[in-house]
């Protein structure tokens, strides 16, 4: 209408998108929902292509599909056969650094900055013992038991390793015949395990460095001065988001 003032609406009103009804939840977090959803029907594609590949492969004699308890029998500086008991390990980690989580987001209801440092402060610190601990598997998983090739077969014979691989006779550039170590078993297998837990662990490595951020505007006071903690209720989320996904991945990868 002509001679009518237009009104004029601020930025914070304009992108802050507000509350949305009925559930009243903000915009940020209703597109950390939105993301949330569609990482997980990705990892969920993953873990059904895992299962589908290993019940295919489950009787084939040639491709001897490794088990868990087969492969991950490691614990660090021995040589004990612990299945799964260093993976285990991780979980629980993983699980703990998930309930530090959630008390950094209650103590943010409760605008206790100090509490938020502390558990904060520990969600970051075993995000990080998970990521080495990742790192300590994958290498080991690559290099044999503590590093020591020699130890994957006694004297030489054909024996299959505690990674689910085996000694077979190949041919080197010249024509000899050499012994070699299939080191994962089916290259299929080695396909899943380094692509499944390497995408999940590049999300802790994100979920660690989010955190770490966002731990640091807390010490700073910004969080403070706004007046809430809604920061680190959407990073909690994603971690809780990964910490949930790796209970899946530890059950249809190590477990099933």
């Amino acid at each position: 209408m002509a001679g009518a003032a237009s009104k004029e609406i601020d930025s914070a009103t304009l992108w802050g998108g507000g509350y949305t009804s009925p559930f009243s939840v903000s915009y940020g977090k209703l597109m950390m929902w939105f993301f949330l959803v569609s990482d997980g029907l990705t990892f969920g594609g993953l873990l059904s292509a895992l299962g589908f590949a290993k019940f295919a492969n489950v009787n084939d004699a040639t491709s001897h599909w490794p088990t868990g308890e087969e492969v991950f029998t490691h614990l660090p500086g021995t040589h004990a056969h612990a299945p799964l008991i260093y993976v285990a390990l991780m979980t629980f980690i993983l699980i703990i650094s998930s309930v530090t989580m959630v008390l950094a987001v209650e103590a943010g209801h409760r605008m206790d900055k100090k509490a938020v440092i502390k558990w904060m402060a520990w969600t970051v610190v075993g995000g990080l013992i998970f990521l080495g601990s990742q790192v300590w598997e994958w290498s080991t998983f690559i290099a044999g038991y503590d590093g020591d090739i020699s130890t994957w077969a006694d004297n030489g014979t054909l024996s299959h390793s505690p990674y689910g691989g085996q000694w077979v006779m190949g041919v080197d550039a010249h024509g000899h015949e050499v012994k070699q170590m299939v080191t994962y078993g089916p290259t299929l297998y080695a396909n899943f395990f380094f692509f499944i837990t390497g995408f999940h662990g590049f999300h802790v490595f994100t979920g660690v460095l989010f955190n770490f951020l966002v731990l640091r505007n807390v010490i700073r006071g910004v969080y403070h001065k706004r007046g809430h903690y809604e920061m680190v209720e959407k990073v909690g989320l994603y971690w809780h988001f990964v910490d949930l996904v790796w209970v899946f991945v530890f059950t249809f990868f190590y477990l099933v």
